[in-house]
């Protein structure tokens, strides 16, 4: 805010200026007005009249000016305030230990939560920081021009200007607060009911229990309403307090100027300058239940700038091409919430260009594994390793790509998002520079090329936010497609068959550990069929390796994973 600062005074000045100036025409005008009902000469009357005039000028053009200022400096500083909170969120390339996507910052509703929170600072400036500076001024100014008439009357409007402005502010403020919490919490129930509604209808129909979900909606939105009428109700009172206090004040400034010994003209200057004066400092009370409703918003922006950036290597290792080892040293990770930890004391190495099956119940930490290895979770204890380097050291990829792995690592995770756009797009993310002939190759390693061929528009069919528009196995394939296009130095594959049915999800994953691409890959599944053409599989428990081998090796004797395979065969 600093390098707009001087606009930012100009806006006030001008904001100051147009206020008094509208006050000065209002006492001028009264003086006028009530001097005019003497018939006195016309010259003891000329002044006032070209002061009126300069003074309705004035008034016009500062409020011009100030509006042009203040939105000027605004915009500019917003302009860089966004610039400075993308910096910092960028800076953030490593997670907090234990949390996914450094503490939900990156997050597609975290980073929306934050545009809105940088868009409230414009509030701040417009509705709450300039218009509070020129009530102050203002309201001081009409308790000078009322002191000039009669002392008492000076008085009388001081403790008006205070109880309509300061006293009525807080007192606003304290009860928006509570009603905008009320309208929030409303909003965010009606939000999830619709969207429930909306969004599962097929399923409600199908269980019959559409009707019951649409009346809790309905019930959401009975909610809201009553919220925004109590809203309503506090906004209503505060205006009417405010009007009620003016006309008290204003009553009282005459009578006091009165009793003082002011005469008619002086009593009516007195009044029409006490009632601009408590109507410039009636702002307040919307500044303030602004100012209530922007502050936490205001908070979370200046955490995020305080907040020290991840460390970062001193010398950026580029990403070099072809395989790399991964190597986990003593890993552990607990999620927030405490409990069991997600990874304890994991010690893997995997060499250069091997290809390894990471197996488990549900719940044994492969996910959690996969994610540590990709720099989405930062371990609470021990390091992971890619190629012998931590992977933020990883400062320059090859053009496929920059995340916490410095593109050193790149893959399919179960949160792998499908953007809207075309199907030659969403994997053009993974390689801008692929030919044809490489988006055809990818296509068709993930069994997705039969897909596209299918599509009306082929590779250039749109699809929706989140693969809308596609099945569940088309959405997959076409993720899979993404992250093989990619071809990185290490590739992780978390499930990327889950949405297919048996035979053609062994048939894939076979496929993807006989002919993975130029990197080691790392590949978590729960079926077992496709294994034996792993060169090796890591059996995970509780948060630890149990198990490593070959698969017609961890089969022939006791142990987890024959018992993960014995079950396969049941099932099957």
């Amino acid at each position: 805010m600093r390098p707009h600062a001087v606009r930012l005074v100009v806006a006030a000045l001008a904001g100051v200026a147009a206020e008094v100036c509208g006050l000065a025409l209002v006492a001028t005008a009264a003086w006028l007005i009530a001097r005019a009902s003497q018939r006195p000469e016309l010259a003891v009357l000329s002044v006032a009249i070209v002061a009126v005039r300069g003074f309705a000028l004035a008034k016009g053009s500062l409020r011009y000016a100030e509006r042009l200022a203040g939105h000027d400096a605004t915009l500019r500083a917003l302009a860089e305030l966004r610039g400075r909170v993308f910096d910092a969120l960028a800076a953030r390339r490593r997670p907090e230990p234990g949390l996914r996507d450094g503490a939900g910052l990156r997050d597609g509703g975290a980073l929306t939560r934050m545009v809105s929170d940088v868009e409230a600072v414009q509030d701040l400036l417009l509705r709450c920081v300039l218009p509070g500076v020129a009530a102050v001024v203002c309201g001081v100014v009409g308790v000078a021009v009322c002191g000039l008439v009669a002392p008492g009357a000076a008085v009388v409007l001081a403790v008006g200007v205070l109880v309509a402005g300061p006293v009525l502010a807080v007192a606003a403020a304290g009860a928006a607060g509570r009603v905008s919490a009320r309208v929030a919490a409303g909003r965010e129930e009606l939000a999830v009911r619709a969207l429930d509604v909306l969004e599962g209808a097929a399923d409600l129909k199908v269980f019959g229990a559409d009707g019951r979900f649409a009346a809790a909606a309905g019930e959401a939105a009975a909610g809201l309403r009553r919220a925004e009428r109590a809203a309503a109700r506090v906004s209503a009172l505060v205006a009417g307090a405010g009007v009620a206090v003016q006309g008290c004040v204003v009553a009282a400034v005459v009578w006091a100027a009165l009793r003082g010994g002011a005469d008619q003209v002086g009593a009516a200057v007195a009044g029409l300058s006490a009632l601009v004066a408590v109507e410039s400092v009636l702002p307040l009370a919307a500044a303030a239940q602004r100012l209530r409703e922007v502050r936490p918003a205001v908070r979370r922006v200046e955490s995020v700038l305080a907040a020290p950036p991840a460390p970062r290597a001193v010398r950026p290792v580029a990403v070099p091409r072809g395989p790399l080892a991964v190597e986990l040293l003593g890993v552990r990770v607990s999620y927030a919430g405490g409990g069991r930890a997600a990874l304890d004391g994991v010690d893997l190495r995997v060499e250069r260009g091997r290809r390894v099956a990471v197996v488990g119940a549900s719940g044994a930490g492969k996910s959690t594994l996969l994610a540590a290895v990709a720099g989405e979770v930062a371990p609470a204890a021990g390091a992971v390793l890619i190629g012998g380097h931590d992977p933020s050291a990883y400062g320059a990829g090859d053009g496929r790509g920059a995340g916490d792995a410095g593109g050193a690592v790149r893959g399919l995770m179960q949160d792998a998002h499908v953007f809207a756009g075309s199907v030659r797009a969403n994997l053009l993310l993974a390689r801008p520079d692929a030919s044809e002939g490489e988006l055809e190759a990818a296509a068709r390693r993930a069994r997705f090329l039969e897909v596209v061929e299918a599509l009306p528009g082929g590779w250039d069919t749109p699809v929706g936010t989140g693969g809308h528009g596609l099945s569940g196995g088309q959405r997959q394939r076409l993720l899979l497609a993404r992250a093989l296009l990619a071809d990185p130095p290490v590739l992780v594959l978390d499930e990327p068959a889950e949405a297919l049915d048996p035979v053609t999800a062994d048939a894939v994953t076979r496929d993807l550990l006989a002919a993975p691409g130029g990197g080691t890959l790392l590949l978590v599944t729960h079926r077992l069929a496709a294994l034996g053409a792993a060169d090796e599989v890591v059996v995970m428990d509780r948060g630890r390796v149990v198990q490593r081998g070959r698969h017609d090796e961890l089969v022939a004797v006791p142990g987890p994973y024959r018992d993960l395979w014995d079950a396969e065969l049941l099932a099957a």
